[in-house]
C-alpha cells in the first residue's frame, strides 16, 4: 500500500473526527482505515492520533504531520483538477466560509444558483458571522466583506458594496436637525454588534480626513437583518448593507442620510489561501460570483 493512501486515510480520520464517522464519509471500512493509519504511524515511527473506546484526539506529531501532509495532498489534488479541467466537470467538496448577512441576504442566491450549475460538486457552506482562519479550519475559500487587509491571503472582488445610514421619513420628521454626521450622537441608534467598531461610525469628510461618531441607543443586536426590522419600527436610525436596506430605500420606506460621508473603500471579496496550484473548483467558483454579480449590481 502506498504513503499517499495512508496519508489519506489519516486525514480522513482526522477530518472526520473519528474512525466511524470517516468510514461513513468515505465508504471505507473502519477497520482498513485503521489499518492504514497504523502502517503509516510505523513507516514514520511516531503516534499520530490517541485512540481510546470513547475518545480520540491528536498527538503533538500528529498535529505537526497533519498540517504539512493535508497541504501537501491538496497541492496534489489541486494539480490534477488542473490537468483534467478540461476534459471533465468539477467533482469533489468545496468548503465556504460566508458571512450569515451573506448568505441569509437576496446575494445569498449566488450561491444557490452555483450549486444548481455544478450538480456533481459538493458544497459545504459554513454560515458564521466570526473571521475564520482559512487554513486551519480547512476551508477552500471565504467570502469576506470588508475593508481588505493585508493577510497573507490571495482576494479577489466580486462586487462593490457600501453601507447607508438610514430611518424612516416619520422618525426623521421628529429630529430635523440632523445636518452632520456628529449629529448621530444626539439621537436614537440601532447598533449592530457585527461591526468591528460597534458603537462608533467611520466617516470621510471630502477632504479624505477620516472621523469617527459614537452612537447610542435602545436596540444593540448582531444581526443587519434585525437592524432593519427595528429601523423600519421607527425606532432610530441603523447602519445596513446596501444589499439588505435596498429594497425599503427604493420603495422610500427608508431614507438615507449623509451619503458623501460614508467610506466607499470596502468590497464583497472573495478569499483563498495562496496556493501554488489554485484549485479549478475555486477558480470557478470565483469567476461565477463575480459574473453573478455584474448580472445582479
Amino acid at each position: 500500500m502506498d504513503t499517499l493512501t495512508r496519508i489519506r486515510a489519516f486525514i480522513d480520520v482526522v477530518e472526520a473526527e473519528g474512525f466511524s464517522a470517516a468510514a461513513r464519509r468515505t465508504g471505507r471500512s473502519k477497520a482498513l482505515l485503521s489499518k492504514y493509519v497504523r502502517e503509516l504511524e510505523d513507516e514514520l515511527g511516531a503516534l499520530l492520533l490517541n485512540r481510546t473506546t470513547r475518545q480520540f484526539s491528536m498527538t503533538e506529531a500528529g498535529h505537526t504531520y497533519y498540517r504539512t501532509a493535508s497541504d501537501i495532498l491538496k497541492e496534489i489534488d489541486n494539480l490534477a483538477d488542473l490537468v483534467r479541467e478540461n476534459n471533465a466537470q468539477l467533482k469533489g467538496r468545496l468548503r465556504i466560509s460566508v458571512p450569515r448577512t451573506f448568505v441569509d441576504a437576496d446575494v445569498g442566491q449566488s450561491l444557490i444558483d452555483f450549486a444548481k450549475e455544478n450538480p456533481d460538486l459538493s458544497l459545504e457552506i459554513a454560515a458564521d458571522d466570526r473571521f475564520v482562519d482559512l487554513i486551519e479550519e480547512s476551508f477552500d475559500v471565504a467570502i469576506r466583506i470588508t475593508k481588505l487587509e493585508d493577510s497573507g491571503m490571495i482576494a479577489r472582488k466580486i462586487s462593490d458594496f457600501r453601507i447607508h445610514i438610514c430611518a424612516t421619513p416619520e422618525f426623521l420628521e421628529r429630529y430635523p436637525n440632523l445636518e452632520h454626521p456628529t449629529d448621530l450622537s444626539n439621537v436614537p441608534f440601532i447598533v449592530d454588534t457585527n461591526a468591528r467598531t460597534q458603537a462608533s461610525i467611520r466617516f470621510h469628510n471630502p477632504d479624505n480626513t477620516s472621523f469617527a461618531v459614537a452612537v447610542s441607543g435602545p436596540i444593540e443586536v448582531n444581526s443587519p437583518h434585525a437592524t432593519l426590522r427595528a429601523a423600519l419600527a421607527g425606532i432610530g436610525i441603523a447602519f445596513i448593507p446596501d444589499f439588505i436596506a435596498r429594497k425599503p430605500i427604493e420603495s422610500g420606506e427608508l431614507v438615507t442620510l449623509f451619503n458623501d460621508y460614508i467610506p466607499t473603500d470596502r468590497g464583497i471579496y472573495a478569499v483563498y489561501p495562496h496556493r501554488r496550484y489554485l484549485p479549478a473548483k475555486v477558480r470557478i467558483f470565483v469567476d461565477y460570483l463575480h459574473n453573478w454579480f455584474k448580472k445582479h449590481p
